[in-house]
């Protein structure tokens, strides 16, 4: 869903990385080194996928059904990270060929997508353009915002408005998707600006065509079907009230620990500006062993962002060997290793002291 738009602060862009130029002693070893890890493992995607969204449901029964505030809230946790971990294979499926492990993308959908009311349409067709080099960092990026140049209070209202994502995706699905069918000018609107995983509110979606359409459209209709449906059997009693709660609470810290990841995935110091394939990896962060927690704030794959930005076409499973080779093999000097950091405190503590400067 779109962000409600942030004021920007009233000072000067910092230059940061915006006008680095490309190592290309990095980009070549980045290409060379990892030809052979660039195809996606099935086992490993549908067993990761399954086992994944097993814990989350299951802990997610636990979670509804307890008496006891203590075994709610140990389920409560486990159920977020099972789930979390579920969903984050939204961001695996808009990068996959499709051939590549046959019915994923629905499989994903049928376990995940619409269940969680986050079809996979969502993101396929507006992460690419994140990843597009002439548009990361740009006003056509769905997914920067400069961050870093806000105001202080944009930060924790970043943080706090994901916590509504649950109760809006239920509104898009339940509500707006049936009424859209039969008014063009509010379908028109749905497209473009609440059918995608976005942080910049100046994004506008184009209309699926073709094939894409018409998968879209079977997706929404399901996810749609599902959504009416849960509501009414909350409605009717079917699904007690307070069930229906404590689910919608466990949702809501899946969409704030993602927004939190979301936060700390970039430096979010550009302000506009195209920016060399460097300066975009360097704007991007890894936070890779020794540290532990990362496995479970930004999974699959996700603890590597920044050398996902170099390698997109590299599955999760391999994006850790990646990591191993370009470290010991590029020199100390190289920008490879400016991307690392230690772990999530200090990288909220870097962009909040960059906008406390900026009041």
């Amino acid at each position: 869903m779109t962000s409600m738009t942030l004021d920007r602060a009233a000072t000067a862009p910092v230059a940061g990385t915006t006008r680095i130029a490309d190592d290309k002693a990095m980009l070549r070893a980045a290409a060379d080194l990892t030809r052979e890890l660039s195809q996606p493992k099935p086992a490993i995607y549908w067993a990761d996928l399954v086992a994944s969204a097993m814990v989350g449901y299951g802990a997610l029964a636990v979670a509804v059904t307890a008496s006891s505030t203590a075994v709610v809230v140990l389920a409560g946790i486990v159920a977020m990270l099972g789930l979390y971990r579920a969903m984050s294979f939204i961001h695996e499926v808009s990068h996959m060929k499709h051939g590549s492990v046959p019915h994923f993308r629905l499989g994903w959908n049928l376990l995940v997508g619409i269940p969680m009311l986050i079809p996979s349409f969502m993101y396929e067709g507006v992460h690419n353009l994140h990843h597009a080099k002439t548009r990361y960092g740009t006003v056509e990026d769905p997914e920067y915002l400069p961050l870093a140049l806000m105001k202080p209070w944009t930060l924790p209202l970043f943080i706090v408005v994901s916590a509504l994502a649950p109760v809006a995706l239920l509104f898009r699905y339940a509500i707006l998707s049936p009424l859209s069918v039969v008014v063009p000018s509010l379908r028109r609107a749905i497209v473009e600006r609440y059918s995608a995983l976005a942080i910049n509110p100046q994004f506008r979606r184009r209309a699926p065509e073709g094939a894409a359409a018409i998968y879209w459209n079977r997706i929404e209709a399901a996810a749609s079907i599902w959504a009416i449906a849960l509501v009414a059997m909350v409605a009717t009693g079917v699904i007690p009230l307070r069930a229906f709660g404590i689910a919608m609470l466990i949702a809501s810290a899946v969409a704030v620990i993602n927004q939190v990841r979301t936060l700390v995935a970039h430096l979010w110091e550009n302000e506009g500006e195209p920016m060399s394939v460097t300066a975009q990896y360097l704007d991007t962060v890894n936070v890779p062993p020794p540290s532990l927690l990362p496995a479970l704030w930004a999974p699959v794959g996700l603890r590597y962002h920044a050398l996902h930005h170099l390698l997109p076409s590299v599955p999760y499973h391999a994006l850790g060997e990646a990591h191993r080779r370009l470290t010991a093999i590029l020199e100390a000097e190289s920008p490879y290793h400016e991307a690392s950091y230690p772990g999530l405190p200090g990288l909220v503590w870097k962009i909040g002291r960059s906008t406390m400067g900026r009041r």
